[in-house]
């Protein structure tokens, strides 16, 4: 059987990997439009500073991306207990997120009556919508004061999203299904961990568990898959659209080239997808086009240790939108993993732009740098010059789950069922994280592996 893959970023590699290990007698090739696999998965090593263009790191409470960097002999690297201490920016100033539940409660993180809200959170009656909003369903069930304060900020900080727009049951599916399977968040938290206790098993609720990376960056991951998968991966190899033929599909590339694949997986970004199947299935490019990818910018800036009058031992930050300011966040980089700058020196990452504010993120690199800087000096009271600076830009950055974005995911698993063999993964549809990337590679091996038998 072929298999053809169009797309090198993680979904695409790690799907190749797991149909080698899954499947024999399988060709499989992948092709990547640029220059280089990885997609937002990418690390420029610089002077001494090890940067992150896109994503920093994966949590440890999945065990996919683990899994897999044990599979191909890659050892991860964990986060500084200087991981634990988040802050975020509000009411004009830094303030730490507790990180217990009775801390969270003694503190004044919240106003007394933004703390009373969220225990009355367990009288909130039970709403079975199909759908909501992040803002609504935040303010419904704990308050505004908490929905500002937290779930806004994590929102940027992960989706680089806005959560007026965005879908609580896509976005954060196990916090949907507290209140759905369980009539509310307290309710399913004390449930939860009633089932953790009784299974001898650890139970995750909600959002959890210790950052990961590796030693050299997040790219050690994709050079790994690609020095494995050898020259079944060719790179610089733009697909422009798909024909079904009597025997399967052949691609057609922007070099004028052609493939013939008995199977074919588009494991590349939505709006490329969009444009693959433009004249193959009108409701899958129909469908694809109205998931949006909002641009953002990614600053690196290193200073030497003695210029920052500040304690450094922190994870970052992150700003709710009510704030106003021109950055989502900053995150100390090098005091979250070992390695990250050189000897005396600090490094810090800040991002620009996001659903909110897609016009600062495309902004020149000189009004760019001089906006971190000012945004920095107002936040951190740094003043200094930095003594490096690298800029990352994604034009079409990370894909946007929108209100009744399970809807779309019904419609295209509906249509692409009427193609045999023919399939979509990536991160627009299920997870946006490297370990639900990875995951849902490996369930989408199994199902080819079973058609091919």
């Amino acid at each position: 059987m072929r298999i053809a893959i169009v797309g090198g970023g993680i979904s695409g590699l790690s799907l190749a990997y797991a149909l080698l290990e899954k499947g024999e007698g399988l060709d499989i090739k992948v092709f990547e439009a640029k220059n280089r696999p990885g997609g937002k998965i990418y690390t420029e090593k610089v002077n001494g500073y090890v940067c992150e263009a896109g994503v920093n790191g994966f949590l440890d409470n999945k065990p996919s991306t683990l899994e897999l960097a044990a599979r191909i002999n890659l050892s991860p690297l964990r986060s500084s207990d200087n991981a634990r201490n988040r802050f975020i920016y509000t009411d004009g100033a830094l303030q730490q997120i507790p990180d217990s539940a009775v801390k969270f409660f003694m503190s004044n993180f919240l106003s007394l009556s933004g703390r009373l809200r969220m225990i009355g959170e367990y009288f909130v009656p039970r709403a079975m919508k199909d759908d909501e909003t992040l803002e609504s369903f935040a303010e419904r069930r704990v308050g505004r004061e908490f929905y500002e304060k937290l779930l806004d900020p994590m929102a940027s900080g992960v989706y680089a999203g806005d959560p007026t727009k965005m879908s609580i049951r896509s976005c954060f599916s196990k916090v949907y299904g507290l209140e759905r399977n369980y009539g509310g968040l307290i309710k399913g938290f004390m449930a939860v961990g009633k089932e953790a206790k009784k299974s001898g098993k650890k139970v995750e609720a909600g959002p959890g568990g210790t950052l990961m990376s590796f030693r050299e960056g997040m790219y050690s991951l994709i050079e790994s898959l690609e020095n494995l998968l050898g020259d079944r991966v060719e790179t610089g190899k733009a697909a422009k659209g798909i024909d079904k033929i009597p025997n399967g599909y052949q691609l057609h590339f922007q070099d004028g080239s052609t493939y013939e694949a008995d199977c074919v997986v588009l494991a590349s970004p939505a709006i490329d997808s969009a444009d693959i199947v433009r004249d193959f299935d009108k409701t899958i490019f129909d469908t694809l086009k109205t998931i949006p990818y909002p641009a953002l910018s990614v600053v690196s800036f290193g200073f030497k240790r003695e210029k920052i009058h500040r304690d450094i031992n922190l994870f970052g930050y992150l700003i709710p939108g009510k704030e106003r300011r021109k950055i989502l966040g900053t995150l100390f980089d090098s005091s979250i993993f070992e390695n990250r700058a050189p000897e005396g020196y600090v490094l810090l990452r800040s991002m620009v732009g996001g659903a909110r504010a897609e016009r600062l993120a495309m902004l020149d690199d000189e009004k760019l740098i001089g906006t971190v800087r000012d945004e920095l000096a107002a936040i951190l009271g740094l003043m200094a010059e930095p003594d490096f600076v690298k800029v990352f830009r994604w034009e079409k950055a990370i894909p946007q789950y929108l209100l009744g974005h399970y809807r779309k995911l019904e419609t295209l698993d509906a249509a692409s069922a009427k193609h045999k063999n023919f399939y979509l993964t990536g991160n627009a549809y299920r997870g946006v994280a490297v370990n639900d990337c990875i995951a849902n590679s490996y369930n989408l091996a199994e199902v080819i592996v079973k058609s091919a038998m």
